[in-house]
């Protein structure tokens, strides 16, 4: 485990929160910052995220603030875990971290389609460290130290080692990964598949369904993969196929949940707002097909989630569609 430090986690949803008191819980000195006023005094009152984290206590080394400027002066290191939607935002509003920035978001940004990665290198270049951290992880059971296994990918090996020393615990287990863009994609795509299992459960279509679901859909995030170049093995990582069984099977999953409650009739409006936190899937399933369009990758799955995300057709008519493709080898 590494010595302790002062660490900032930008972003207090149930991921940042969770990670804030995983790392606390080994004695660093972790900053957890929101803009929300009223987020904040909350914390600050109750000692706990009631909001969206709510049975797991702060230790005493975790802090909160709504100071962006001085959380990241005063970290040695700064993980962002903000949706990525709000990445771009924060990133323009941010200081240059001193060491280099990690962050814990799993999307493309929706403005440009790009990975997150190409957001920090336009900002400070090309040889500024960064490492992305994903894997299967739902908040709830980091927050509580059951054993979980993570992947930081980056570039840049002095950093990654920082990065990874510092997440390395007796419940946390981490592994290196250098294929950046391979692991950002596969963060995007399986929230989108996670909402296609959903939606097959709502409907009742049952297990057969759902397990061709995440094998086609595998099928779907190697070719994606392949088209930008990164490692098509990468699919079978923690970040790819880890991530995605866990997301797609589980009702921790928010996306799974949302594609639950769309599958079983609700409106797209009512079922985020039951979830009661960001859908990562919902925003990035236009941005994947978008970018599949352009590289002419064969992604049915992801085409017929964003057919009913954006009220083209009803789930029922789109696994219709999907059943009725021509025949083919596998």
């Amino acid at each position: 485990m590494s010595s302790k430090q002062s660490l900032a986690i930008l972003g207090a949803g149930s991921w940042g929160t969770a990670v804030a008191i995983a790392l606390a819980e080994q004695g660093h000195h972790v900053v957890l910052w929101t803009k929300n006023a009223a987020h904040y005094q909350d914390m600050q009152t109750k000692r706990c995220n009631e909001r969206y984290l709510p049975h797991n206590p702060f230790p005493p080394s975790l802090t909160c603030s709504m100071q962006l400027d001085d959380c990241v002066a005063q970290a040695t290191h700064v993980l962002i875990a903000v949706p990525s939607h709000a990445f771009s935002e924060l990133l323009t509003a941010m200081p240059q971290p001193k060491a280099g920035l990690a962050w814990l978001t799993k999307g493309v940004d929706p403005d440009s389609c790009q990975v997150l990665s190409e957001l920090v290198k336009r900002r400070w270049g090309n040889n500024y460290p960064t490492a992305v951290i994903s894997g299967p992880s739902f908040a709830r059971e980091v927050a509580s130290g059951l054993p979980t296994a993570l992947v930081v990918a980056s570039l840049h090996p002095i950093y990654q080692q920082q990065i990874q020393d510092l997440l390395h615990t007796s419940s946390l287990r981490v592994y290196l990964s250098d294929d950046v863009v391979g692991v950002q994609l596969c963060g995007a795509l399986k929230n989108i598949l996670a909402i296609a299992c959903g939606i097959s459960d709502g409907i009742g279509y049952g297990a057969n369904a759902q397990a061709a679901l995440i094998t086609r859909g595998l099928a779907e995030m190697r070719r994606f993969l392949q088209a930008y170049d990164a490692r098509s093995e990468t699919c079978l990582s923690l970040a790819g196929v880890g991530d995605l069984i866990l997301t797609c099977t589980d009702n921790q999953s928010r996306n799974r949940r949302f594609g639950l409650l769309v599958g079983q009739g609700l409106d797209l409006q009512t079922a985020e707002k039951n979830i009661g936190q960001v859908v990562e899937g919902k925003y990035n399933a236009g941005q994947i097909h978008t970018l599949a369009q352009e590289h002419q990758i064969d992604m049915p799955i992801c085409a017929e989630v964003y057919a009913v995300l954006s009220q083209q057709r009803s789930p029922q008519e789109a696994v219709i569609r999907l059943m009725n493709r021509p025949a083919k080898e596998e």
